[in-house]
C-alpha cells in the first residue's frame, strides 16, 4: 500500500466543522465491526480507541461504596488527591464530574454563543457541543473562545501556552497523562480558562466515567451548578483516589505504553504504514487507502479507527500483552 505523503484531501476546511460536528464518529463500535464481519465478542481486539489496555487495578471496595449515596468527604478525598497529582495552583478550583464528555457538553453554555475556534482535525464533541449551543465553529483566528485538545487527538499535536489566548479557553488534556511535563496546568489560574482532565483514558477505566474540571473559579461554579449533587459514584471516589495517590504505578505505566507505542510503530511501519503522529495511548498512520486497511485488519477480528475527513488515515490504540501475536499474524 502506498506510503506517500497526506494530500490536501485530508485537511479540513473550517466549513466542514458543522457537518463534522453532526457526524460524532467514535471509537469503540465493536457491535458494528461484528455485525459487519461476523465472529464473537471474544475473538476481537478493539484497537479503535485510546484507552490503557492496562488498567489500574481495582482497590476493594466497601458495600457503602454501593449502598450510600456518595460522602462528602470521600469527594473531598478525591479532590486533594487530583490537586497533588496534577499540580493544580491553590488559586484554581477543581470539579469532578461523571466523565469528561459529560463537562465538555456543558462549557459552551457557561458564556453568551459567539464565535469558537476549534483547529481541526480534533476530537470532535467540542465542535458538536458548541454548535448545539448556537456558537460559530471558526478552524482558525480570533475567536471569543477557543477549544484545544493538548495533546490533540488523533495527530497527537502539543500546543504552546502562547497559542491558548482566547477570553474563554477550554484546554482538553485528556491524553496528557502520557507526558505531564507538557501539562499546561499553570493556566488553570488564567481567568477564563478550563482544563480538562480524563481518569478513563491512562489508567484504563473508561467504564468508571470520570473527568475533572479545573481552572477558573467562576466557570467551575457554573459546572458545579449544573451538574447537580452526587456527580461522581461511590465507587468511582474511591477508585479514582486510591489511583490518583499511586504516583509510582503511573511512573511505571509511562514507561510500558512508551515502550509499546515504539513496539507498535514498528510493525506497521515493516508493514508500509507511514507514522504521522499519535500519543503513547494511540497512534496515527497514513496508510493509503485507510477503508482497505481497516477492512484487512476486521478480517483478522482487529478493529481500529478511520475518519471521515481522510482517506490515507489510519488510528490504532495499544493491543493488551495477550494480543500482540494476532496483530502481528494480521500484518504479515
Amino acid at each position: 500500500m502506498s506510503d506517500s505523503p497526506p494530500s490536501a484531501e485530508d485537511s479540513v476546511p473550517a466549513t466542514a466543522l458543522p457537518e463534522q460536528a453532526s457526524v460524532r464518529d467514535h471509537g469503540g463500535n465493536l457491535a458494528a465491526a461484528i455485525a459487519r464481519f461476523g465472529g464473537q465478542r471474544g475473538d476481537w481486539t478493539d484497537l479503535s480507541t485510546g484507552i490503557n489496555p492496562s488498567p489500574y487495578p481495582l482497590p476493594p471496595l466497601l458495600a457503602e461504596d454501593w449502598t450510600a449515596l456518595p460522602d462528602a468527604d470521600a469527594q473531598q478525598a478525591l479532590i486533594a488527591a487530583a490537586r497533588r497529582f496534577w499540580q493544580v495552583p491553590d488559586e484554581a478550583d477543581i470539579l469532578a464530574a461523571p466523565g469528561a464528555s459529560a463537562l465538555i457538553a456543558r462549557l459552551p453554555a457557561l458564556r453568551p454563543a459567539r464565535t469558537v475556534s476549534i483547529s481541526t482535525p480534533t476530537y470532535n464533541e467540542h465542535a458538536a457541543a458548541f454548535d448545539h449551543n448556537g456558537w460559530q465553529i471558526l478552524d482558525t483566528g480570533p475567536a471569543e473562545a477557543q477549544v484545544v485538545v493538548h495533546p490533540n487527538n488523533p495527530d497527537g499535536r502539543l500546543w504552546m501556552p502562547e497559542e491558548v489566548n482566547a477570553p474563554f479557553c477550554i484546554i482538553d488534556e485528556s491524553f496528557c497523562d502520557i507526558c505531564p511535563d507538557q501539562s499546561l496546568i499553570a493556566r488553570a489560574t488564567i481567568p477564563g480558562t478550563v482544563i480538562l482532565k480524563s481518569f478513563g483514558k491512562f489508567w484504563g477505566l473508561a467504564g468508571l466515567r470520570l473527568g475533572f474540571a479545573i481552572g477558573d473559579p467562576e466557570l467551575i461554579a457554573g459546572l458545579r451548578a449544573a451538574m447537580g449533587p452526587w456527580a461522581v459514584s461511590g465507587p468511582a471516589l474511591r477508585i479514582a483516589t486510591h489511583a490518583l495517590n499511586d504516583p509510582d504505578w503511573a511512573a511505571t505505566t509511562r514507561l510500558e505504553l512508551a515502550d509499546a507505542a515504539a513496539r507498535l510503530d514498528q510493525l506497521m511501519q515493516q508493514a508500509g504504514a507511514q507514522t504521522v503522529g499519535g500519543t503513547d495511548l494511540f497512534r496515527l498512520y497514513d496508510v493509503g487507502d485507510a477503508q482497505a486497511w481497516q477492512d484487512r485488519l476486521a478480517r483478522a477480528r482487529i478493529w481500529s479507527r478511520i475518519f471521515p475527513y481522510s482517506t490515507r488515515f489510519l488510528r490504532l490504540g495499544l493491543p493488551p500483552m495477550s494480543r500482540w501475536s494476532q496483530l502481528e499474524t494480521a500484518l504479515t
